[in-house]
Parts: structure tokens; sequence; C-alpha cells
């Protein structure tokens, strides 16, 4: 992992700031101690993406293993080779036929300059890059988001619509029914320019069992 291009202590004093219950499960979990995933390209990081698309960690990770393996593995995955891997191979492998499509629709648009290198990403706003990439036949926001948060290291992201998220929220702040994409914008909203460290105590929250709702303020 290299290091985040922003300073976690900053993010981490900003955050029990602005919201004491955050600023409780952030003092439960510890310090952050991610960092970014490097990956050669916007290609591999989308395909390892796509294939966590609604999937426990455990699971995606076995899946995409097994199509790393159809390829060379000590090399960058590239999307010519991908595009050459029969779609029966990849089914095999354990991507549905959706994720397959997305998979090969990404390697073409990589090959036409559509998806372009990380260095033409870089300067771009998020948003920018949501719009983008999203182009792409099978890859939504949420796609992007990981590869913002996780792969860019950019600051202010936030995953509404991941249901890890929506429980970690409903867990951390005692609500009764599960928040709405909407709901968790406007929880989040004091978590700005830090929303991506938020998110990453957000989804901690699923691991731990103290109750740190705000019901005894």
């Amino acid at each position: 992992m290299i290091p985040l291009p922003y300073s976690a202590l900053d993010a981490i004093q900003h955050l029990s700031n602005q919201d004491s219950v955050l600023g409780r499960l952030i003092h439960t979990i510890g310090p952050y101690e991610g960092g970014l995933l490097p990956a050669p390209s916007p290609f591999e990081a989308l395909c390892e993406a796509v294939a966590y698309q609604q999937l426990s960690g455990k699971a995606a990770a076995t899946i995409y293993g097994r199509f790393r393996s159809l390829s060379d593995q000590n090399e960058a995955l590239d999307p010519k080779t991908v595009l050459e891997i029969p779609d029966e191979l990849m089914r095999s492998a354990g991507l549905s036929r959706a994720k397959t499509a997305a998979i090969k629709d990404l390697a073409s648009k990589t090959l036409d300059g559509s998806v372009p290198h990380q260095d033409s990403l870089s300067p771009l706003s998020d948003q920018e890059i949501i719009d983008r990439l999203t182009a792409v036949k099978g890859v939504g926001p949420w796609s992007v988001k990981m590869y913002l948060m996780f792969r860019l290291g950019r600051p202010d992201v936030l995953p509404q619509t991941d249901l890890g998220i929506r429980k970690g929220i409903m867990r951390t702040y005692g609500l009764k029914t599960l928040p709405t994409p909407k709901e968790v914008i406007t929880i989040a909203e004091s978590w700005r320019p830090y929303r991506t460290l938020a998110s990453w105590y957000i989804w901690r929250s699923l691991e731990i069992e103290t109750n740190l709702s705000p019901q005894g303020d």
C-alpha cells in the first residue's frame, strides 16, 4: 500500500469535531491504518471492482483470482488479452454473464481510448471521472467510487448506495430502519471534505459490537 495523499490525522480530527457519534466510532476502532492499493491501470482496477459488485469480499476475491489466472498474473492485466478469453472460460471462473460482458466492454473501451490512462484521469474532478467511466457497460457509480477512494485517494467520496454503508449508519446512529441513499447523503453532510475516511469507519463499524448510537447524549 502507498500513503494517502491527505492527512488521515487531520481528517479524523475534523470528523470527530463535526460528528460526536462518528467520533466515538473512530475512538473505538482506533487510528486509520489503510492506504491506497496500487493498480497498474484504471482498466485493471475497474475489472476488479466489477468482479466485486454485489458479492462478499471473500467470494469476490476468489472469483477475481480465478479470472486473473486466465492470463499471466505476473503482468498487468492487458485489455487485448482479456478480449481474447472465451466468455465460457470467464463464466467458469465464476463471473456472471453481465459481469463478463461488462469486462469485455471495458477492455474494448480501453483499447479505443474511451477509458484513458490513469495520468489522464488524475487531473479530472470526481464527477468528471464518474461520468467518463460509467459510460462503460456494466460499470456503475459504485465501481467508479471504489476506484476513486482506494486507488486515486480522493478524500471526499461517499458511496451512498452501498449496503454496508447504509447498514453501518443504521447501526452506528441507532436508526430503526435502513436509511435511504438520500438520507445517507444528509447524515454525511457534516463529514465533508473527508467522506471517504468516514465511510471507511462506517464499514468497520459492522465488525464491532459496541453501541454508539446517540441515545445517551
